[in-house]
């Protein structure tokens, strides 16, 4: 291991849990299977001669429920997936051959976070606002953000908030804010290696709609084949201000999946000195 990365650990950090607690009844798309955790065995279903017991549960959940990260087999366009692979054939056998969850690497890189909300002087986006490529550049011009090639950029909205309340947060009735297809392809010329929001979707939904229409996951995912984080807490991360951290993001092996549950941290120096 790289003695930099010990002598920064040493010198003391700061880690930033970006993830969801997954629990039942927790907001999640209408469109994927509910979250779901029961007790498959109980302490005192069987215990040993020694008088110790052993608890277990049986978990059913689908790959995009909580804090989770698109595969690139999640989304087709004309029956296309990335690179202009057949969605039918790549999908035959009940699982994909192509561009599933475990294909994603292990992420360990450079994050930004570009605060739209804070840019634009309101605490959070209203409802089915969408974010354009000049709120963008506005945030990164106030926010010393520049993604590089090959690292993440995350965007908050400031819809975290309304968490608490499942409906509020899918927000089908009031639209839910995120970038519309002009942000997403302004994003996509950076290069990253992933995006991420903090909204049910990495896109403006329109009040009503829900997901009828995905125009930034047609652009990131099928034209780019950059992946997309969704459902991030970016609340704590943006009150401290911390726009540049280091990423760590690695979803579960789940072989042919499109999708996989996450627990993405930001991790920052405690001494600000030898920031930017």
């Amino acid at each position: 291991m790289s003695d930099a990365i010990l002598d920064a650990v040493a010198d003391g950090v700061r880690v930033f849990d970006l993830g969801r607690p997954m629990e039942i009844g927790m907001p999640q798309s209408p469109n994927h299977p509910q979250f779901r955790l029961v007790l498959a065995r109980r302490h005192g279903d069987s215990v040993r001669a020694d008088g110790g017991s052993a608890a277990n549960e049986l978990i059913v959940t689908g790959g995009h429920v909580g804090t989770h990260i698109d595969a690139l087999a999640h989304v087709s366009q004309d029956g296309r997936l990335h690179g202009g692979l057949d969605a039918a054939d790549t999908q035959r056998g009940g699982r994909f051959s192509a561009l599933g969850v475990e294909t994603i690497p292990p992420m360990v890189c450079r994050g930004w976070l570009l605060d739209v909300p804070a840019a634009l002087g309101v605490e959070a986006l209203a409802p089915g606002y969408e974010i354009t490529p000049a709120d963008l550049e506005a945030a990164a011009a106030q926010q010393d953000v520049s993604v590089q090639p090959g690292e993440v950029a995350l965007l908050r909205t400031g819809w975290a908030r309304r968490w608490p309340d499942r409906d509020a947060y899918v927000g089908f009735d009031s639209g839910v804010p995120g970038p519309g297809e002009a942000a997403a392809r302004w994003l996509a010329r950076l290069r990253p290696r992933a995006v991420g929001a903090d909204s049910i979707a990495f896109e403006r939904l329109a009040p009503g709609a829900g997901h009828a229409l995905l125009p930034a996951h047609r652009v990131l995912l099928v034209e780019h084949g950059i992946n997309i984080i969704e459902t991030l807490d970016l609340e704590e991360l943006a009150a401290a201000a911390r726009h540049e951290f280091l990423f760590v993001l690695s979803p579960l092996a789940l072989v042919g999946a499109t999708g996989s549950p996450v627990r993405p941290l930001a991790i920052v120096s405690t001494h600000r000195g030898r920031e930017r």
